[in-house]
């Protein structure tokens, strides 16, 4: 299939970030390079008939998630418009080339390989992180907020005094953290990280977090030696970077995923080994102390305030992207920067794509229960899409993830898988009904009203 290459293209771009420590390839737009090959290669299959005009369950709704966030702009801020249109236009294109350009499950195969080659890459780099001496980074003194930007200048350190020692850059601020690979260091005394959408600690643990059952898919495809330790490298990578993330979102959405595959694959027994797997985590991961407390008093003060950003603008919000307008942090939590800058409107359009997400596993794994080995190729792949979807829900529950180009990659993949069982299996699909929809505006209204409650009970 023509269009794969470009799309596996894209999903490395995104993840790795190779212009971000290959200087040459600054200069050369690759986002809209492989855009476009992936789309010229849509184009081909479409008229060598190797993929059919398939629709997924997601597409209306997502388009009218669009143009719903282009509403709350013309409405709140109508000069952010060409923008948020390009910002949250990226992210739509993505679940589009992925959702209706996969359409095998050879094909859905290699995509879910990109997705775990990507994985272990960002934890092998996390890793060698975390276990790397700490050195003086410079920061940009224009910009002092931005701590991505550090460099680091040759120098060992224990703290920061350390830095200014021996006639150090004049005007220069200095933080002293992890020197890991390709240009990258750690944040807050040793936390690891990445680049670009993913040098924030937690939401590097959740990337790789959600990538893991992909793991165990491939190991329930084909038992082999080879799999097995790919299974075993890819569970000690992920759990060793999920601890030196320190992320307790990361710990939680590593439980969700490999809890959801052995409870749904393996029942009780299931159960028992996944936490016994998980342990280890629970014991060495995350932070503690007054740093963990403050970290989490500053995340209900973000809550606090999207409630209510909400309850003064519930139908259009302030607008989508203008959280930071109007308080100097993001929400952190998806399920409060929806409503907060979309309204609730836009919050049950957000809710009912990430339904349909879930929907197409779940509804996929019942139908194929009562079949036999034929169907195994299915269930596997379905198996671990629920498992890292499963995952994903949980993460954004600490992340402002609403338009993440992450999160749209998983939509799509979820799209993807329907359009290849559908090839299969003409007669059986996902349907949105009404129950589904008055569904889902309950659980949103119970989720605002729960957050409302929460967040003034709890917030200082």
């Amino acid at each position: 299939m023509f269009a794969i290459p470009g799309i596996v293209a894209l999903i490395v771009f995104i993840y790795i970030r190779p212009q971000e420590f290959i200087l040459p390839l600054r200069v050369l737009p690759l986002l809209y390079l492989f855009f476009a090959a992936a789309i010229f290669g849509f184009g081909v299959d479409l008229k060598l008939r190797r993929i059919r005009p398939m629709l997924t369950p997601q597409l209306g709704w997502a388009g009218l998630f669009f143009a719903w966030c282009m509403l709350t702009l013309a409405v709140r801020a109508p000069g952010k418009i060409p923008r948020g249109a390009l910002e949250l236009g990226i992210s739509i294109i993505l679940y589009l080339l992925i959702g209706h350009g996969v359409q095998t499950f050879r094909a859905f195969q290699l995509v879910v390989g990109t997705l775990l080659a990507v994985t272990l890459f960002l934890s092998a780099v996390g890793v060698h992180q975390g276990t790397a001496p700490f050195g003086c980074h410079v920061i940009d003194t224009s910009d002092p907020g931005d701590l991505s930007v550090g460099v680091y200048d040759g120098r060992p350190c224990e703290n920061e005094r350390e830095c200014l020692r021996d006639d150090p850059e004049p005007g220069a601020d200095y933080l002293c953290e992890r020197v890991g690979l390709f240009g990258t260091s750690s944040i807050g005394k040793g936390r690891v990280r990445y680049l670009g959408p993913l040098q924030d600690p937690n939401e590097l643990s959740l990337a790789i977090g959600i990538g893991l059952p992909f793991a165990f898919a491939f190991f329930e495809r084909k038992r082999s030696s080879a799999r097995l330790a790919l299974l075993v490298t890819a569970l000690a990578l992920v759990g060793t970077c999920t601890v030196f993330t320190q992320s307790r979102g990361g710990q939680l959405v590593f439980l969700a995923a490999v809890g959801a595959y052995f409870v749904k694959r393996y029942g009780w027994k299931g159960m028992i080994f996944g936490a016994v797997l998980a342990l280890p985590l629970l014991m060495l991961g995350g932070r503690s102390g007054e740093e963990a407390e403050s970290s989490s008093l500053e995340r209900l003060e973000c809550w606090y305030e999207g409630m209510s950003m909400f309850k003064q603008y519930p139908i259009f919000g302030v607008g989508q992207g203008q959280f930071t307008e109007h308080h100097f942090l993001t929400a952190h939590n998806s399920y409060v920067l929806a409503p907060a800058e979309l309204g609730f409107p836009g919050m049950v359009l957000w809710s009912i794509v990430m339904y349909i997400t879930v929907k197409i596993p779940v509804s996929a794994l019942r139908r194929l229960r009562a079949l036999g080995p034929e169907a195994d190729v299915a269930r596997t792949w379905g198996m671990g899409l629920l498992a890292a979807l499963l995952g994903l829900l949980v993460g954004i529950f600490f992340l402002s993830f609403c338009y993440h180009q992450s999160l749209w990659i998983y939509i799509g993949l979820s799209g993807g898988f329907y359009c290849a069982l559908k090839r299969h299996d003409p007669d059986w699909d996902v349907k949105f009904a009404w129950r589904d929809f008055f569904l889902v505006v309950a659980i949103d209204v119970m989720l605002v009203a729960l957050l409302f409650v929460y967040t003034r009970l709890k917030a200082p």
